[in-house]
């Protein structure tokens, strides 16, 4: 078999759109007479409302697991466009192997999980449990960031600026439009990366840093601790109150749950996180970040109990569910974008030009 016999066009996956659909709220509202994780479901979408209803509380989407390849992409975009979050923390790999991939005219295909990976592997074909993405195009993935990196100010930047660099250059150059890093760009929302080089932009360093020092030039580096500020001070400085919408689990998880504690490092005053959501399919039992409950979390003065919902269930199935029902409420229609990227350009900006002042 060929390469070809493997991607095919009409197994290239579908993203899903919830606008498409009738009144998923309805659905939900009806699952929430229910029990088990249909209840939860619903009650987490009540969550979310009142935390979108709530002015100035700062929405921040949590992102692991492949998500975007898996057919999420639209529905973590619509998210963005229409301000039912204010900033995104999320794996490498779902912003840049997945998202700003797919921007550049690639997509992911429908697969088995059974397949022959030996099969695959000599063909250059990476599978994802049951789809599949091509090797060879993830390479230009590669290439093409160490290309935006070579064109970059030399200098240690946070992830949220490079991920907003990405952005910028998909509206630039990008040949497809309709992902939520690109959005990101266009609507000021900042996208975080604490592991930002676990992923095809790790490559992407990795040809910039070692040709810059074969040449003996500066070259960019990750300032991962500036991205733990940075969110922190968003907390800190713009949202006294804040909400946690967390698929999966993982470093996003950790890493926004954390801002909390990093205040009171900083001496500032300010609560828990009022609301959290957490969707996952991960078991508590083992100790593990992704199974363990927003009620532990408690336990480490992250999140208060009152607004808080985990559910059980796998993301593809869930979110559209969630995101879906809010859309019906017409939730997303009353709440006024936050920018809050613009924090960084305005507030930060001009702290950062005054230390460097005699």
């Amino acid at each position: 078999m060929n390469k070809s016999d493997f991607l095919r066009p009409e197994a290239i996956v579908q993203h899903i759109d919830i606008k498409a659909f009738g009144d998923l709220d309805a659905l939900l509202r009806s699952m929430g007479r229910t029990s088990f994780q249909a209840r939860n479901l619903a009650r987490a979408a009540e969550i979310w409302e009142c935390a979108a209803r709530e002015p100035d509380c700062m929405i921040v989407l949590c992102l692991a697991g492949s998500l975007v390849s898996a057919g999420l992409k639209r529905v973590l975009a619509d998210c963005v466009e229409h301000s039912l979050v204010d900033a995104i923390v999320s794996t490498g790999a779902n912003v840049v192997d997945q998202d700003f991939f797919e921007g550049l005219g690639f997509h992911h295909y429908q697969g088995s999980p059974s397949a022959d990976d030996d099969q695959l592997r000599e063909l250059s074909i990476d599978r994802i449990y049951d789809h599949y993405i091509d090797e060879d195009e993830l390479r230009i993935c590669d290439a093409t960031v160490a290309h935006i990196l070579d064109e970059l100010e030399p200098r240690p930047w946070s992830s949220r600026e490079l991920v907003r660099e990405l952005g910028r250059w998909l509206a630039e150059h990008g040949k497809s439009h309709d992902g939520f890093v690109e959005a990101a760009w266009r609507k000021h929302v900042p996208v975080f990366c604490p592991a930002f080089a676990d992923c095809s932009a790790g490559f992407g360093f990795v040809e910039h840093q070692d040709r810059r020092l074969r040449e003996g030039q500066p070259m960019v580096t990750l300032d991962a601790a500036r991205d733990f500020l940075e969110l922190t001070k968003l907390k800190v400085d713009t949202s006294r109150e804040s909400a946690l919408v967390m698929i999966g689990g993982g470093v996003p998880k950790n890493f926004a749950q954390d801002i909390v504690v990093a205040a009171d490092v900083l001496e500032r005053d300010v609560p828990m996180h009022k609301y959290a959501i957490q969707l996952t399919v991960a078991d508590e039992h083992d100790g593990a970040l992704s199974g363990s409950t927003l009620k532990e979390a408690s336990s480490w003065g992250k999140i208060d109990r009152a607004f808080e919902q985990m559910v059980h269930g796998e993301a593809t199935v869930t979110l559209p569910l969630l995101v879906g029902a809010l859309f019906a409420r017409g939730v997303h229609e009353a709440r006024q974008p936050r920018e809050l990227g613009r924090y960084f350009e305005d507030v930060m900006s001009t702290s950062a030009t005054t230390a460097t002042q005699p």
